[in-house]
């Protein structure tokens, strides 16, 4: 699968943050049921390496998996060594970037400002995440396109089933979803897959 291509195709990144690791499969095949093909597992979940391993091996040529909040370049090689194909940062770091880059790995670094923005993609950024979102919304994307129009952008944070073909039509290539689609901080049981599922093909309708 061409990473980068099926992230832009997609539109849609699920962030699985704090997921217990027993659940990382089942949300998964779910998601992937209802269209989602890209996969983000945070750095700072509980067992964040053997989950990206799991899917990785169990989701092989069904969904391309990725490493989220990598703050350093070793933490990033790790991830792709266990299976991460992408790697997202909330920061602009130059040696996560290369070590990124060095292992034929996509880069995502965050950023916010259009120096950052630019910095991110002069770096060897293949897109740049725009984090936080959640107070700036579509317009600050479209407001960034008209002078960074060559520039890939990953809004992250504040995306919701309301705003989600905002930042679209905005001029982003995709978005992250974090809690919006993926709620891990409840029990998981038949109904709580049931409505991950239709939450999740709800996102993939809006956006395909």
């Amino acid at each position: 699968m061409d990473i980068l291509q099926t992230i832009k195709e997609t539109k849609l990144i699920a962030i699985l943050r704090n997921a217990n690791p027993n659940d990382i499969l089942p949300i998964v095949e779910t998601l992937y049921k209802a269209g989602i093909r890209a996969i983000e597992v945070t750095m700072n979940s509980p067992k964040a390496l053997e989950s990206i391993e799991l899917i990785s091996n169990e989701m092989k040529g069904k969904v391309v998996v990725g490493a989220g909040t990598v703050l350093d370049a070793e933490s990033a090689r790790l991830a792709i060594l266990s299976g991460a194909t992408f790697i997202l940062s909330p920061t602009v770091d130059k040696d996560t970037i290369r070590m990124s880059k060095k292992y034929g790995a996509v880069s995502i670094p965050g950023a916010l400002t259009p120096t950052e923005i630019l910095e991110a993609y002069e770096y060897g950024g293949d897109i740049i995440k725009v984090f936080p979102t959640t107070s700036l919304g579509p317009e600050y994307i479209k407001d960034l396109q008209g002078p960074l129009p060559h520039i890939p952008l990953l809004p992250t944070g504040g995306v919701s089933i309301d705003n989600v073909t905002d930042f679209i039509e905005a001029g982003a290539v995709g978005v992250g979803l974090g809690s919006a689609l993926v709620n891990t901080k409840v029990e998981t049981n038949k109904a709580y897959f049931e409505e991950l599922e239709q939450k999740a093909q709800a996102f993939y309708n809006k956006v395909n």
